[in-house]
């Protein structure tokens, strides 16, 4: 990383829609499949999966050759693991559970080089292609790694305004379990109160003029969070969507045999 431009800053910054995939089993061959499959980025997810920077980086490694680009969702807003996340080669990041400005500061400044942030300097790691190109990427990385935050709570609501006011943050995801869970509904964010919020945050971000990253249940969903402005929509899962397709096997054989 990063040899070529980041293909999905680009495109959000043209207005392009994009179809984002979850990878959370852990597993550079899900990861590979994704890939291959064409979507235009893949989310691996380090908050919820059970995979660690070894296995991260043999997931990174398999999408090599493929126009998918790798997005990190890093288990909080640390400082180190945030760097180790980056030097493994991804081309952006988001981080989970901001509530405050401050903490929104807080994770740009993990994300950047001096003088724009504290991100500490290695030539050795893949991002900097093991010293094979390290100037190139020290010279890049500021400008070509989206940095994404994530409202999953009713104290981020709280201080939304303040949050997209801070310059660095590219884009915004909504977590809709975590946010319904900060309600008093326990993981259900289909209910209507819910469902407010989430639309309520939503048309914040896209009036603020920042990326809007959204998860969609089904296609007929993601069209709506398409069509509403969000610029990328993750819409698959290497493991829900696998459980899903299992569960209707299962029911077709059962209503055969």
């Amino acid at each position: 990383m990063i040899n070529n431009k980041n293909i999905i800053k680009e495109k959000v910054l043209k207005k392009e829609k994009c179809l984002v995939a979850w990878a959370q089993a852990a597993s550079n061959i899900t990861t590979e499949i994704l890939a291959s499959s064409g979507f235009d980025a893949i989310l691996i997810d380090m908050e919820h999966g059970p995979g660690d920077f070894k296995i991260l980086l043999s997931q990174i490694q398999s999408m090599n050759g493929y126009p998918t680009v790798p997005l990190v969702r890093v288990a909080n807003n640390d400082t180190t693991i945030i760097k180790k996340t980056l030097d493994t080669g991804a081309y952006g990041i988001l981080i989970p559970y901001i509530e405050t400005a401050e903490e929104a500061e807080c994770a740009v400044q993990a994300t950047k080089y001096p003088p724009f942030g504290i991100r500490g300097l290695a030539a050795s790691t893949r991002a900097a292609n093991y010293g094979n190109n390290a100037p190139e990427y020290f010279a890049r990385a500021n400008d070509e790694i989206l940095v994404f935050i994530a409202i999953e709570s009713i104290k981020g609501i709280q201080h939304l305004d303040d949050i997209l006011q801070v310059e660095g943050v590219d884009g915004v995801f909504v977590g809709p379990a975590d946010l319904a869970t900060s309600m008093g509904h326990l993981g259900n964010f289909n209910i209507p109160e819910v469902q407010e919020k989430i639309n309520y945050i939503e048309q914040k971000i896209l009036d603020s003029g920042k990326i809007l990253m959204s998860l969609a249940m089904n296609w007929e969903d993601a069209e709506r969070k398409f069509n509403k402005g969000a610029s990328l929509v993750l819409n698959m899962s290497d493991t829900t969507s696998l459980g899903v397709l299992a569960r209707e096997k299962i029911n077709i054989f059962k209503q055969q045999y």
